[in-house]
């Protein structure tokens, strides 16, 4: 199918042949037939992207420190590498569109139906694409003498219906428009829907006239001066009740405006973007009410109502983002909103690039331009792409990946290149946007939105899950009995249940599995553990995690998801603790402590050893991440975040040299070595430890166990 994706980096707008997304769980797919192209919104995102690195960190000097941060914590080159990947991603573009119903996800049966027109909304979900997956609370049933070129800009009248829910106004209220691009107009429309006195400005003539033709009870060309004597005629000399910006600029001047001409107590909403240095005093003396609007209305960026379907309670929020959107569609219905005046240009897809060349154009004016799809539905409902002939290479391990995220494309990917012995054959992505940045960048044959043509694939001989947690021991279970060699991500599964069905279908294929436990690879880790075998006595191993905080509406934070930090991540130092203590675990206990995440595990071995594992989010971001130190029989070793380590004995101390990239200093964390231990025992040069990846696994939902009960669990498999 066909998206329009915007270059991060440089700002170049594309349109891309990607795989057809997947319908998820609490979504529904959606043939695209019409969607509108914001030109506040979508100029300003492609006007940062064309700025200068230097310009986009001028910008955004939050993203900036924590450049800093990981540099001095990880180094230069992760970081580098970090950064220039996250440039690399494509800006999927769109956020308002309308379309008809191709499937239902899971547990949305009933609530839609196949072949039902829907407006969408949402960036990242209604995009500018042939086809999306979008979750419920962000569309809405189109009413039937609605067109879908009509119902396109739902989105948009959203964002104007909740900017004049936020200026509370009343029948009568003399209310000002300040800037009439597409948000001005729909908020003139609405307020005279609602009973208002609308005054309206702009500096534009062709846009003050439209909204003269389609309501405004006045307006104003503030080049022209004499507005003072205006608004004192238009109000009665009381100011304006409320007063709502949806220009955009840097300046001030509305601000300053708004103040001026507002009443005593007036509520000045903010809808666009403009300057927002507020004048104390003149604010103070009026004792105006400033709300900047929260663009669709309550839910907006809340990932739990947006993403996950949760609502809110209609007694205490009546308006959230779905009944935004489900009301603009009403208001069409009734011709209280006349759209079709708003729409001053029309293309077909395929001409986008020259549909955004008038829109960031200063020559010709327009309004509401609508990008339109007629291509058949199932053109668009591809899975699978092929970039290069696909074959199977006699003596190459056929590799696909299922998933293309972040970690996929900077880690894992990048630790294959060299590696001779491999062919990068399919990667899937649920989207199809990431897997074709991959497919591209590391030349896979094919790219899919779906794990089935992965799965399925005569010439995939192993996979490579790099999924969300929760999918993982599902998409393993799957591939063992499709006849895949698998590597996986952690955790290998989120219950002892899942545990269980992987451990089943692992005995009954004769298959390669590995999850990535790569810091037992690492060449550090490796070093200590060779210097450590010479010594009988037990050892004492000691890991601190400086993890940092995550956004509370992080994905790893939802249990059914992520399954949290300790299940999610904790799992990979459990795992270096029982490489670094040589023995088998005979008892786990875990405490937590005071913050986001915060874990105190003690593992007891049967050899006498011990492993303490501290791991926190309330340190500081930019000092080490990772500590691991292991003592005894007289000798110490410590490896400080994977950039260096030594071993001290008989009062000297050894420094373990690591050739790890193009500047001293950089991180190893293993991930080279472990997808080569991966390939070798797929090609049958090697085995791998898997009952020590199971026992990791076992003892880490053990811990979480035992930090729920309080005290000490007995390991006993």
């Amino acid at each position: 199918m066909k998206q329009v994706l915007q270059s991060v980096k440089n700002g170049q707008m594309n349109l891309t042949d990607v795989p057809a997304p997947q319908v998820g769980k609490g979504e529904v797919l959606v043939a695209t037939k019409a969607s509108l192209i914001s030109a506040g919104t979508e100029k300003m995102l492609i006007d940062f992207a064309k700025k200068s690195l230097l310009s986009k960190a001028q910008e955004r000097p939050d993203l900036v420190q924590k450049v800093l941060d990981k540099m001095q914590r990880d180094g230069l080159s992760a970081t580098l590498s970090s950064v220039f990947s996250k440039l690399e991603e494509p800006l999927p573009l769109g956020y308002s569109a309308a379309g008809e119903i191709l499937a239902v996800g899971e547990n949305l049966k009933g609530q839609f139906q196949v072949g039902e027109r829907v407006a969408m909304a949402g960036a990242g979900f209604a995009n500018h694409a042939e086809v999306n997956s979008v979750p419920k609370n962000l569309v809405a049933k189109i009413p039937e003498n609605v067109p879908d070129n009509h119902a396109s800009f739902a989105t948009l009248v959203s964002i104007a219906m909740q900017g004049v829910r936020n200026a509370k106004v009343t029948l009568g209220d003399r209310v000002m428009v300040m800037g009439l691009g597409l948000v001005g107009q729909l908020t003139v429309q609405l307020l005279k829907a609602a009973g208002c006195k609308v005054f309206a400005v702009d500096f534009d003539a062709e846009r003050i006239k439209l909204a003269e033709e389609t309501g405004a009870d006045m307006v104003h060309a503030l080049s022209a001066g004499n507005t003072e004597s205006l608004v004192k005629s238009f109000t009665e000399s009381n100011g304006f009740d409320s007063v709502i910006i949806c220009a955009a600029t840097d300046s001030n001047d509305p601000i300053e405006q708004a103040i001026q001409f507002a009443r005593d107590k007036a509520n000045i909403v903010m809808t666009g973007k403009v300057g927002s240095n507020i004048p104390y005093a003149d604010f103070m003396k009026k004792e105006l009410n400033f709300i900047i609007s929260r663009s669709y209305g309550p839910g907006r960026y809340d990932k739990e109502y947006e993403e996950r379907g949760k609502d809110y309670p209609i007694g205490f929020v009546r308006w959230c983002e779905r009944e935004n959107l489900k009301e603009a569609l009403h208001l069409m219905s009734t011709g209280a909103l006349n759209i079709e005046q708003l729409i001053s240009h029309s293309f077909p897809i395929e001409e986008a690039k020259d549909a955004y060349a008038l829109v960031l154009s200063k020559d010709i004016p327009s309004m509401g331009v609508v990008l339109e799809y007629k291509s058949p539905f199932e053109e668009r409902l591809k899975s699978r792409m092929n970039l290069r002939p696909t074959e199977i290479v006699t003596g190459k391990v056929g590799l696909s990946f299922i998933g293309a995220g972040s970690f996929a494309r900077g880690v894992l990917l990048p630790a294959l290149k060299g590696a001779d012995e491999v062919d990068l054959t399919g990667i899937v992505s649920k989207g199809g946007v990431s897997a074709r940045l991959a497919g591209d960048k590391f030349g896979f044959n094919y790219v899919a939105g779906n794990e089935n043509e992965i799965i399925n694939d005569a010439s995939t001989h192993a996979v490579a899950i790099a999924t969300q947690h929760n999918t993982h021991a599902n998409l393993v279970g799957q591939a063992l009995q499709a006849g895949k060699h698998v590597f996986v991500e952690k955790p290998l599964g989120m219950t002892f249940e899942e545990l269980d069905m992987v451990e089943r279908e692992y005995r009954n294929s004769n298959k390669v599995l590995m999850v990535g436990f790569n810091r037992r690879y690492s060449p550090y880790a490796m070093a200590i553990n060779d210097h450590f075998e010479r010594i009988l006595t037990p050892r004492q191993v000691m890991i601190r995690v400086n993890a940092g905080k995550l956004e509370s509406d992080n994905w790893q934070n939802d249990p059914k998801t992520g399954g949290g930090r300790l299940v999610g991540e904790a799992c990979h130092f459990i795992d270096l603790a029982l490489y670094l203590a040589g023995s088998v675990p005979t008892e786990v206990y875990a405490t937590a402590g005071e913050g986001q995440d915060v874990y105190n595990i003690v593992i007891r071995f049967e050899n006498g050893s011990t492993a303490t594992l501290l791991y926190t989010s309330e340190g500081d971001s930019s000092f080490s991440k990772e500590l691991v130190e292991v003592y005894a029989g007289g000798s110490v070793a410590v490896i400080d975040n994977f950039r260096k380590a030594s071993i001290i004995s008989n009062g000297k101390r050894r420094k373990i040299r690591v050739k790890n990239g193009f500047l001293g200093g950089s991180q190893d964390k293993g991930h080279n070595n472990e997808l080569a231990e991966f390939v070798g025992a797929v090609s049958g040069n090697n085995q791998l430890d898997v009952e020590g990846m199971f026992k990791t696994s076992r003892l880490t939902l053990l811990a979480s166990q035992s930090m729920v009960e309080g005290k000490p669990l007995k390991v006993n498999f």
